[in-house]
């Protein structure tokens, strides 16, 4: 039990979720079970990849680090898109975005300032990566673009505009997630190996027992084997759940879905801020951000040609656009002093919940 933390006490979910599935329950239970299903596993891996980078060494362990921290969300994504549930992925995307740089950044300068004066962080490293997470938007959000400059008169949504733009569009996608790849791995390289003292900041692991590398790796799999089974499940029931609650599909990809894929990396943030490790905090979310940016959604775009009913344009509605752009920019601005207050995290979450009720509405 102790490998799971505090997401111990969802475990329950997991065999619900499966029970509740295999017996044809309602969508709506269904998904609320398999999503709080999710957590515990998410947790495991997360723990099991922790200790595998503490005996690795500083490099391997940074690598093991960033390839396995969005697993969970990643893993979603690709059952998604087999699917055909392209928007939801996308929104996911979105979703995991901001709800890094404005949810879980505002939650923990919120938690670690509260009875502080300030927190002081690695301005250097906070600036590296929010500026990557910067250029990653705006590759991203070219396809858009093009899109929206170039559609003929009487197409009035991006979507419709595929239509006639597919071919360009998908391109496009195609060579903008090629090339975030390659500054993804170059930004590995960055932080990895030739500034890695910016990069890897200490983290207290507390009283918690040390695991083996077998117990790690045999964790691993098993963690990778539940998620993948959690979001099978969950994947399954989102149509169904979206049209029974009022929901849109949009807004569970980039707010439901979102959340409870890194919601035991969120819980990790939060807790590292409120013991002062503000360069943790900072690590986990923009740096997640960024990741998701480089490195998630090129996968997916490339993944889609084999996986699901066809390619994915890359291509974002306006409320997507806006959303993601705001967000580096903010990661930017709220990092480029070192220092963070409550009322910054406080702001934060206030932009996040304002973003949030615009998606609910789209």
């Amino acid at each position: 039990m102790a490998a799971f933390g505090w997401s111990a006490l969802l475990l329950p979910f997991i065999p619900a979720a499966v029970v509740l599935s295999l017996a044809g329950a309602g969508s709506t239970l269904v998904f609320v079970t398999s999503a709080l299903g999710v957590i515990p596993t998410a947790s495991l891996m997360g723990r099991a990849t922790e200790e595998l980078a503490a005996r690795s060494g500083p490099g391997i362990g940074g690598l093991l680090n960033v390839t396995f921290g969005n697993a969970p969300e990643l893993i979603i994504a690709l059952f998604a898109l087999g699917a055909g549930l392209q928007e939801v992925v996308k929104a996911s995307i979105v979703g995991s975005i901001i709800g890094n740089v404005l949810l879980v950044l505002g939650a923990s300068m919120l938690v670690g300032g509260w009875k502080r004066q300030h927190q002081r962080f690695n301005e250097t490293a906070a600036n590296v990566q929010s500026t990557m997470l910067l250029l990653a938007v705006a590759a991203i959000a070219m396809p858009a673009v093009y899109v929206l400059v170039s559609a003929p008169p009487g197409l009035p949504s991006p979507t419709d505009q595929l239509v006639s733009y597919g071919g360009n569009v998908e391109t496009l996608s195609l060579v903008a997630s090629g090339i975030l790849l390659l500054a993804y791995l170059a930004g590995l390289f960055f932080s990895l190996k030739t500034h890695r003292d910016l990069f890897n900041p200490e983290h207290s692991a507390g009283t918690e027992e040390s695991w083996s590398v077998r117990r790690s790796v045999i964790a691993l799999a098993v963690a990778g084997a539940l998620v993948a089974l959690m979001s099978e499940i969950l994947v399954g029931s989102i149509e169904e759940t979206a049209q029974k609650i009022g929901l849109s599909e949009f807004f569970i990809g980039a707010i439901v879905v979102a959340i409870v894929g890194n919601a035991a990396e969120h819980w990790v943030a939060v807790l590292a801020a409120k013991k002062d490790q503000m360069d943790l905090s900072v690590n986990i979310s923009i740096g997640s951000s960024a990741q998701v940016a480089l490195f998630v959604a090129p996968v997916l775009v490339l993944a889609s040609y084999v996986i699901g009913p066809g390619p994915m344009p890359l291509v974002l509605n306006g409320f997507e656009l806006a959303a993601i752009v705001l967000a580096a920019l903010i990661a930017g601005q709220v990092t480029q002093d070192g220092r963070s207050t409550w009322f910054e995290g406080l702001q934060l979450l206030s932009v996040y919940a304002i973003v949030a009720v615009a998606f609910f509405f789209a």
